[in-house]
């Protein structure tokens, strides 16, 4: 809690001593508006997000461009490290959240699925999911290892320019317009099990594939043979079932 990191339109970010209040350094790089700036969990590293398309990565002692994280097609809006400060989450005006590698600058996976600008986009504590914000009106919760997405917040009549977790992972607030709301977020990737398994038990693989949905196929990975066989079908139905969508996914 020594130092502040600030975002600013004159394409900078600033270190400041939080307790004389005096700049400590300038980060100078980016050629256009910073939005968002943040230190990594140990406090070595800060990441910002700019109008100019990219996030960069800082030393946070000396000051010194570490990296450049490029692949976002607009505006960078959001940049946060994950817990163990091993990953980078990026939301953009381009649609989608980038995960990116913290030590090695590489892009790791688009979160795509958002329909409108990602305003926010940040990691649980406990780094096992992701909660984005975006223009469309919703929030989404991805997870982390999968890289799928479990659940749609929807409510709103405006975007949602603010989401992030509860200290203990547990729940999500989100942000839009004046209104602000707090989901249980255990209930809702609950219900959006249930809601598949469902649809599932309601399908028979006589009609094939061609009777599953793409977002039933990329929800599919959210259930476990062992915990879910007894649901409606006996074992050798999500064998089955699971080899259909194992195809249907790495086509």
């Amino acid at each position: 809690g020594a130092r502040i990191v600030t975002a600013s339109a004159d394409a900078t970010a600033r270190i400041w001593d939080a307790k004389t209040v005096h700049d400590i350094a300038v980060l100078r790089g980016h050629e256009g508006a910073v939005f968002s700036a943040s230190f990594s969990p140990d406090g070595t590293r800060i990441v910002t997000a700019s109008d100019d398309k990219t996030a960069r990565i800082w030393d946070a002692k000396t000051a010194r461009l570490i990296a450049v994280l490029r692949g976002h097609d607009d505006t960078v809006l959001s940049a946060a490290f994950s817990p163990d400060g091993r990953r980078i989450v990026t939301g953009s005006e381009d649609k989608t959240a980038r995960i990116w590698d913290a030590d090695t600058a590489r892009e790791i996976v688009v979160l795509r699925g958002h329909e409108g600008v990602v305003f926010s986009a940040a990691f649980s504590p406990d780094g096992r999911r992701i909660v984005t914000g975006s223009g469309d009106r919703t929030a989404r919760i991805w997870d982390v290892k999968s890289t799928r997405e479990i659940a749609v917040l929807r409510g709103y009549d405006g975007a949602v320019g603010s989401a992030t977790f509860s200290p203990d992972s547990l729940r999500i607030v989100t942000a839009s317009g004046d209104i602000a709301r707090i989901w249980n977020v255990a209930g809702m990737v609950a219900q959006t099990r249930a809601d598949l398994i469902r649809r599932i038990c309601e399908t028979t693989l006589a009609n094939g594939l061609s009777r599953f949905s793409e977002q039933d196929i990329r929800m599919a990975p959210m259930l476990d043979p062992q915990l879910d066989s007894d649901a409606c079908h006996p074992p050798s139905f999500w064998a089955r079932l699971a080899r259909i969508f194992a195809a249907a996914v790495w086509q």
